[in-house]
């Protein structure tokens, strides 16, 4: 699979991981309209609409406010103020230096240069957010910034520069989002069905009565599943992109395999923002495993899996010239 077959397969999982949310809502809010409200007969959409309400309204708070809540939970600092800041000539110029790899991706991109920033964590990690390439931020660790060489650096930004050119960063806001309405709304629903009375009606009754039910009790876990397979796919396709971007793949596998080689989790960005990071801040060990169970419940594909994909490209790359 070529790098834009593997975008647009990715972009395809995405929009139907957003289609099945919203079936989600659309089930359990007419659940509520149907048994509860209707007492087993259509009714007006009123649970269904509020439900749907609810999702839209939360994205849209989200989607103009969640990167400065991302932000502000990982204590990330504006580059410039960081740099003000410095007290060593060598901390000052890993600053510019970051500073000027943003630009440069930015150019390669074709986009704006992204708001850099950051955090004062010693483990290596980085993160894109912001709801369009206008609208972006770029943030690392200190830890980052130290452990990685000038190529390596330009190979991680231009993985979240992939974030940033995919939408990769608005979808994930949203998908949280909806990922806490269907959680919210199934809970209320949960806690209706004892006063529910459907004594009467047919098979087809019973029938979205069982429907509605299960759909209550796994909405929460699906929902969670579902924006976990969308992080995981996103890396690969941004791991794509960046290695597009710098023409060297192996750049940014190496700086994989510095910030695999890290110990310690990121303890600044919290388990919220997960997904986010280029690689799982939390340090669970889930991410490295592979089968079934793994790729239900990580957040972020192996590192191997992913630095292995990057030496193809290399290789690939060798052996067409």
């Amino acid at each position: 699979m070529n790098l834009l077959e593997q975008q647009a397969a990715n972009r395809r999982r995405t929009v139907l991981v957003m289609i099945a949310f919203v079936a989600f809502l659309a089930v359990v809010g007419g659940g509520v309209d149907f048994f509860l409200i209707g007492d087993g007969h259509f009714y007006l959409p009123i649970a269904t609409t509020g439900a749907v309400g609810v999702g839209f309204f939360s994205s849209l708070i989200t989607y103009f406010h969640g990167d400065k809540a991302i932000l502000a939970s990982s204590h990330a600092q504006p580059l410039d103020r960081t740099m003000a800041s410095a007290t060593t000539d060598d901390d000052r110029l890993r600053y510019q230096q970051f500073q000027n790899v943003v630009e440069e991706v930015a150019i390669a991109a074709g986009l704006p240069a992204p708001r850099a920033y950051v955090i004062a964590d010693d483990d290596p990690n980085a993160f894109a957010t912001g709801r369009d390439p206008a609208h972006a931020s770029i943030a690392v660790t200190d830890g980052l910034l130290r452990a990685l060489n000038r190529e390596e650096l330009q190979g991680v930004v231009a993985h979240e520069m992939g974030h940033v050119r995919n939408l990769d960063i608005r979808l994930l806001m949203i998908i949280s989002s909806l990922v806490g309405a269907v959680v919210l709304l199934a809970d209320w629903s949960g806690r209706s069905i004892g006063g529910s009375d459907n004594d009467e009606g047919g098979a087809a009754t019973w029938l979205f009565f069982a429907v509605w039910i299960v759909a209550i009790l796994v909405a929460p876990i699906v929902a969670q599943l579902m924006a976990m397979a969308v992080s995981r796919q996103r890396e690969y396709l941004a791991d794509a992109t960046g290695a597009e971007l710098t023409r060297n793949p192996l750049a940014l596998a190496s700086a994989l395999r510095k910030i695999d080689g890290s110990a310690e989790p990121t303890r600044a960005i919290k388990r919220g923002s997960a997904a986010l990071c280029i690689a799982d801040p939390t340090g669970s060990s889930v991410n490295e495993r592979e089968g079934r169970l793994a790729d239900l419940l990580a957040t972020h594909p192996p590192i191997a899996k992913r630095i292995a994909a990057l030496d193809a490209m290399a290789y690939q790359g060798a052996a067409a010239k």
